[in-house]
């Protein structure tokens, strides 16, 4: 082949990665949504009640900031560091899910305690999986030679991950069995 029929090969593979990623978060996002709307719709039953949240995930969400923005910045340079910055913020991250699930676990927030932890751990739980999907691609792309176009779709998919956890985060915070009811229109 020549080096245009090549070129153009590469473009289409690229395009067909792009929209693949774009798939994929539309996917995720439906996925998510659904999940936080039934979450605050189990929340607004009677039986639930809120659950502290441990001060493990601020450091979290600090760590998954430090991530997105050290992938953005690789896919945006030549460094191979800040790829690699970036995926062990990535461990750090799904380390520090653990460290919070370890802590509500210490506190007696276990999976079937009410539906406020059951939804934690389950959207958690889930996030972290895609996390953990999100480092293996990482892990391809920082272990090839000339991966510097998938880095930057490595890196969209971490700032969607960011984008995720803080609605996540957010929801966890602000959204108590009173807002759910009120949100539902439940009376307590």
């Amino acid at each position: 082949m020549n080096t245009a029929t090549l070129r153009a090969a590469d473009l289409l593979r690229e395009k067909a990665l792009s929209t693949g990623v774009w798939v994929l978060l539309g996917v995720v996002t439906s996925l998510f949504g659904l999940f936080l709307t039934a979450y605050v719709m189990r929340l607004a039953s009677p039986d639930a009640t809120a659950i502290a949240m441990p001060w493990q995930l601020w450091l979290s969400t600090a760590v998954l900031v430090a991530g997105s923005v050290l992938l953005h910045q690789a896919s945006r340079s030549e460094s191979r560091s800040w790829l690699m910055a970036g995926g062990l913020c990535g461990v750090a991250f799904v380390a520090v899910q653990c460290w919070a699930w370890q802590a509500l676990q210490a506190a007696n927030v276990v999976l079937t305690g009410n539906p406020a932890a059951s939804f934690f751990y389950l959207l958690t739980g889930l996030h972290a999986l895609h996390a953990v999907g999100g480092l293996v691609a990482w892990g391809n792309v920082s272990g090839s030679p000339g991966g510097d176009r998938r880095v930057a779709l490595c890196a969209r998919y971490w700032h969607f991950l960011l984008v995720v956890w803080l609605a996540l985060f957010a929801a966890f915070r602000w959204i108590t069995p009173d807002v759910a009811r009120a949100l539902c229109g439940v009376s307590p």
